[in-house]
């Protein structure tokens, strides 16, 4: 392999990598603020004890996913030198927007939320997590932005060589962003709902005490796949006519791992949405509990959903090869001055690293997942912050 074929090889698996920690953040987020409205409204003790045993997974993949985006912001300067010199002015503004803004402020909440709990007021509380949601969907949508200017390019102009940009709004209305974010919102969704139902469905496996507990956070992720698997399998077909407007190569170019990745995408989203509706029916009377078989499926079922987003990340990412910014930079011109060899030792170095943080994340949240939520309602320091 060339110093081109390393260098994309190294930043789609880190990427990848990210990408999963991601999904599993905007997810997990979003059920823990609902579980805290619904405790702080009901004052409803398994609530509040369903937000402490949620959040502590959450904060243990928010906290090892920001490494790997870390990792990943360093690969635009040292592999891809071009990009920023051509389109940095453009690209690099939703970057920024992105760092500066959703970034420090999630941090900055979350903190608070962290080391707040039993110190701040129970609504008080309650808006940081919200706030934490909301700055993370932010976080995502200037990424995606900036993804959707290297899909098709908009607001700019060439000048002295280089692209200035001259609208930012339409950096907002790019047809590829805005059906694309829509499609990743509804995937960590998916996420979060197939993770909190496999969790739960383990739990019961191993015939838990914890009854109430894991049956609310059952139908809690059921329920959660079942409302964002039909919203996340629409926004993936819409794309289709946007993606022949604007990339019209991109489904003729389609390559067996592009094209084995959209297949995959295609077919586990209508798995999850076919298994979701079916599942929701058998909540009732504890259904899916007393039947065990379908507790085996939903285990098995956790990885599906991560598949799918990879899958169709590679599509998204490889089919409009070899162009980096559709139709004014090639991949090759935006590589960075560097041989082969150092590539290929920074490649090694990543992905090493990489492997390193995703598997002390899973090993983590398996961990604490098997636990179960009664490690959770007492910490010496702050209940969000695990004991390692």
């Amino acid at each position: 392999m060339d110093a081109l074929g390393l260098a994309r090889l190294q930043f789609a698996v880190t990427t990848s990598f990210h990408f999963l920690f991601v999904l599993v953040t905007l997810g997990l987020v979003t059920l823990v603020a609902v579980t805290q409205t619904r405790a702080a409204f009901s004052a409803d003790p398994v609530h509040g004890r369903m937000t402490r045993f949620w959040g502590r997974l959450y904060v243990v993949n928010y906290a090892l996913g920001i490494a790997t985006g870390i990792v990943m912001e360093f690969q635009f300067g040292l592999n891809w030198s071009g990009l920023s010199t051509f389109a940095g002015d453009v690209f690099g503004a939703p970057l920024a927007v992105e760092t500066l803004v959703a970034f420090f402020l999630e941090s900055t909440f979350l903190g608070l939320w962290i080391f707040g709990w039993d110190r701040l007021g129970r609504w008080v509380h309650l808006a940081l997590i919200w706030l934490v949601a909301l700055t993370a969907y932010a976080s995502a949508l200037w990424i995606m932005a900036a993804n959707g200017f290297l899909q098709h390019p908009v607001g700019h102009e060439l000048r002295d060589g280089v692209l200035r940009m001259t609208d930012f709004s339409a950096l907002l209305t790019n047809p590829t962003f805005v059906t694309a974010f829509g499609h990743v919102c509804f995937a960590a969704l998916t996420v979060g709902g197939v993770f909190l139902t496999g969790v739960s469905a383990y739990h019961f496996l191993r015939r838990t005490d914890e009854v109430d507990f894991f049956r609310r956070s059952l139908r809690l992720g059921v329920v959660t796949t079942a409302l964002a698997t039909p919203a996340l399998v629409g926004l993936g077909f819409a794309q289709i006519p946007i993606v022949e407007e604007h990339q019209p190569d991109k489904f003729d170019a389609v390559g067996a791992v592009d094209g084995a990745g959209l297949g995959f995408m295609i077919q586990i989203g209508l798995v999850l949405l076919l298994v979701s509706w079916v599942t929701v029916p058998l909540l009732a009377r504890d259904l899916v509990v007393r039947l065990r078989f379908p507790l085996h499926l939903m285990v098995a079922g956790i990885p599906l959903p991560f598949v799918a987003a990879i899958g169709g990340w590679l599509f998204r990412e490889i089919g409009r090869q070899p162009w980096l910014v559709q139709g004014l930079l090639t991949t090759e011109d935006a590589l960075s001055h560097v041989d082969r060899g150092q590539l290929l030792v920074s490649f090694i170095g990543f992905t090493a690293v990489f492997a390193a943080l995703a598997v002390a994340d899973w090993a983590l949240i398996a961990r604490y997942a098997r636990r179960g939520p009664a490690s959770s309602d007492v910490e010496p320091v702050s209940p969000m912050v695990p004991a390692l």
